[in-house]
C-alpha cells in the first residue's frame, strides 16, 4: 500500500528534513508514525500525498511511484486516499453535511447520488443529526469527526492522519481514535501521525514507526520479514 525506500528530503533553507528512511505499509494495517516535533513526519505525509517529490530514493503508494507519475496521475492517487488534518479545515460557512458534500462535488459525483453518500458517512462518524450545523456550532472533536466523513465520502482505500487528536481534549481524542479504529477493522489502511505518546502507549497492538531528526530510529513490526518491502 506504502513503500518508502532509501527516502530522503532536502529544503534550501532548512536542510535536509529525511534521511534514508524506509518502511511498507501493508493493506489493512493501522499504524502510528511519532516523533517530536520537527521530526519528519508531515514530510512523510507530504510525500505520500505526491505534495512533494523526494530528494533522493523512491514513494510508492497504491501503485503509484514517485519517479514516474504525471503531474496529470496525481489526482487520481489522491482519490484513493482521505486525508484528516490537526485543524480540520472545514469551511465555516457550510453546514457539516455540505463540506462532506463538497468532496464529492469536487470530484464529478452525481448530483443524486450525494446525498446518500453523505448522510452514510455522517451516520458512520455519529453525526447525522449535526448535519445542518455549521462548524462554529460543533465542538472540536465534532469538528474533526466532519473532517473524517469528508475524508472518507470518497472511499478511499488509505486514511491518512496528520496530529488528528492534536487540537482535542483527552475525552475527545479518545472518540476520534476509536472511530479511526472502527475505520480499520472495516479494512481501511490508517497511516496516522501523532506526537500523542500516551495514546500510542494505550494501544501497544498497533505498529508504531518512531523517526528522530529525520530518520527510523524505531519500527515494531514484529520481525525484519514483516519489514521487507513488498510491491506497493
Amino acid at each position: 500500500m506504502i513503500r518508502l525506500s532509501s527516502v530522503s528530503k532536502e529544503y534550501a533553507r532548512s536542510g535536509a528534513a529525511l534521511r534514508d528512511v524506509s518502511f511498507h505499509v501493508r493493506k489493512g494495517e493501522l499504524v502510528f508514525l511519532t516523533g517530536h516535533s520537527g521530526a519528519g513526519k508531515s514530510t512523510v505525509m507530504r510525500l505520500i500525498q505526491m505534495a512533494e517529490t523526494p530528494s533522493g530514493g523512491e514513494v510508492r503508494v497504491s501503485g503509484f511511484s514517485s519517479k514516474l507519475i504525471r503531474r496529470r496521475d496525481i489526482p487520481m492517487l489522491r482519490r484513493k486516499m482521505g486525508v484528516v488534518f490537526q485543524d480540520f479545515r472545514l469551511l465555516r460557512d457550510r453546514t457539516a453535511e455540505e463540506n462532506v458534500a463538497f468532496a464529492l462535488e469536487v470530484t464529478g459525483t452525481k448530483r443524486a447520488a450525494i446525498a446518500p453518500r453523505v448522510n452514510r458517512v455522517l451516520t458512520q462518524v455519529g453525526l447525522a443529526h449535526k448535519a445542518r450545523a455549521y462548524p462554529d456550532e460543533l465542538s472540536g472533536g465534532e469538528r474533526q469527526r466532519v473532517a473524517i466523513a469528508r475524508a472518507l465520502v470518497n472511499e478511499p482505500l488509505l486514511l491518512l492522519a496528520d496530529e488528528p487528536t492534536g487540537n482535542l481534549d483527552e475525552w475527545a481524542a479518545k472518540g476520534v481514535f476509536e472511530l479511526f479504529r472502527e475505520i480499520n477493522a472495516m479494512g481501511m489502511t490508517v497511516l496516522m501521525a501523532t506526537h500523542d505518546l500516551d495514546l500510542v502507549r494505550a494501544h501497544p497492538e498497533y505498529r508504531v514507526i518512531e523517526l528522530s531528526q529525520g530518520a527510523v530510529v524505531y519500527d515494531s513490526a514484529p520481525t525484519p520479514a514483516a519489514r521487507e518491502p513488498q510491491q506497493a
